[in-house]
This record gives structure tokens, sequence and C-alpha cells, in this order.
């Protein structure tokens, strides 16, 4: 369990300063982290992580806090500037839509996806592109996985190349964390993980990885990746034919179970790296 530290430099981005403000109006308060989680509604963990600038907080988050501490709009508006900071603004409506979506199918030939990646891994990914602010972004990343907290957790299914766990892209021991991530979510009941074998024939996926978004209530959503930024389509004959891709590339993946077992023997010869 997150353990209250001390916040890091205010000053430092719009995230850290968010955090810095919820450390200094709870501990104003005299509210333990225990506490200011139950009236906002959030669970201790997410209060530290936030306060250390380790999570991105939801719009929820921000509203429930101000309640919470009778602060008007003061944490509803620093989430303005931390979401502009964070995510660039082409990804903001796919974030958005990810946080409420209740099914979410990704597919992905060459990385692991984000919503799986443990946090040394994305590090390892995201610092091939050299940013200056590769903590930010990891945070960011790491951030996306909370609607694994949600109380209505959503139905979560990928799909990867077996490139995606042969490759090494980092060291064994983070590439091999990186595949117990993997064991573990698929024992959830409502996540599914399946590897495509590197001898299977041609499939759609080819064309590069994507996300399909479905909701209870709204029209469903796909998000294709590109090269410098990706897109969030919300046209029906769009959504249908990811849809339909998707169906076609789950055909041709080895079973959950096999999938599990080829994941389990790369892991074990990356114990013996």
């Amino acid at each position: 369990m997150p353990v209250e530290t001390d916040v890091p430099d205010p000053l430092g981005s719009p995230l850290a300063f968010f955090g810095s403000e919820l450390s200094r109006l709870r501990n104003a308060a005299r509210l333990s982290q225990s506490r200011m989680a139950r009236m906002a509604r959030t669970t201790q963990p997410m209060i530290s992580y936030v306060e250390n600038a380790k999570r991105v907080p939801s719009e929820d988050l921000a509203k429930d806090l101000d309640l919470a501490l009778g602060t008007g709009d003061h944490f509803a508006r620093l989430f303005t500037l931390v979401v502009k900071f964070v995510y660039p603004g082409w990804f903001r409506s796919f974030i958005e839509f990810e946080r409420e979506a209740s099914a979410i199918s990704a597919y992905a030939s060459t990385l692991i996806p984000g919503l799986l990646q443990t946090e040394g891994y994305a590090h390892a990914i995201l610092a091939g592109g050299r940013p200056y602010d590769i903590d930010h972004l990891v945070t960011a990343r790491m951030s996306r996985q909370d609607v694994f907290d949600r109380p209505d957790r959503p139905l979560t299914w990928f799909i990867v190349d077996e490139y995606a766990i042969s490759r090494m892209l980092t060291t064994p021991t983070v590439m091999r964390a990186q595949l117990e991530r993997l064991l573990d979510a698929q024992d959830h009941p409502k996540t599914v993980i399946q590897v495509i074998p590197h001898d299977t024939p041609p499939h759609p996926g080819l064309a590069g990885p994507f996300i399909n978004l479905n909701f209870d209530v709204g029209a469903d959503v796909v998000h294709i990746d590109g090269f410098l930024q990706g897109r969030t389509a919300l046209d029906p004959d769009e959504v249908s034919a990811a849809e339909h891709a998707y169906d076609l590339i789950r055909a041709v993946a080895l079973s959950p179970q096999a999938s599990a077992d080829l994941i389990w023997r790369r892991r074990k010869e990356l114990a013996r790296a």
C-alpha cells in the first residue's frame, strides 16, 4: 500500500501542483489519506498516487475532492490544466471514451498494449523516443490502467502477436515482470488475452494496431494508432469494419489457455537469461 510521502516540487508541472494542493488542503483539514479517500469516494492508494504525481486524476475525482474539501471548483479547474499538460490534444477524447467504456478490445502487433504494460516496460518503450518528459509520459500511461479499479470494471480482450512477447525490447528482468503481468491479468474473469503465433497466415491486424470501445449507452468507437498520432473514429462504418476485423483476428489466435502457456514458456526462458 502506498504511504504518505513528501510531494514533488509543486512548480514542476500542473500534475505536481495538483498533488501538492491536495496534500496541502488535506493536511490543513487534518485528514489522513484514508479519511480523504472515503470522503472522495476513492482509495487511499489513489490519494497517495495523486499527491505524488504518480497518477492523473479523473474529472470525477477532481469534483469529488472539491465536494469533500469544500473548495468550490478549485480541483475541477486544476484538472483542466493537468489534462492539457499530460495528454496531447488528439488523445484526450480517447481517454474520456476509454474511462467510460463497458468493453475494450485491443489488438497490438509489436508491443504489449498500454493497459497491460508494467511501469518498467512502459519506461523502456517511451524512452526510445528520447522525450524530455519521460516521467510524465509513464505516469499518463499508468493512469489509464485505473479503468481496472472501477466498480463497474470493463470487459477487456487483448490480442497480441507473438512478436510482442518474444522481442527483447528491454532487460530480461523487465521483460520477465511484464510477462508475469500478462499472466496475472488473464486470471481475472473479465479479461481475456490471446496470442497470435509467428506462423499464422496474413490477417487484418497486419494493417496496424487498434482498439474497439463499446458502451452500454451511446455509440461505439474505434481508436486507430498512427506514427505521430492516432485518431478516434465514430463513423459507424469504420466501427463496424473494426469489429469485423477483430473477430477475424480472434479467430486465428491461440486459445486463452494456449496463449497463457506460450507466455509462461517465454517467461521461463527469460528466467534462465
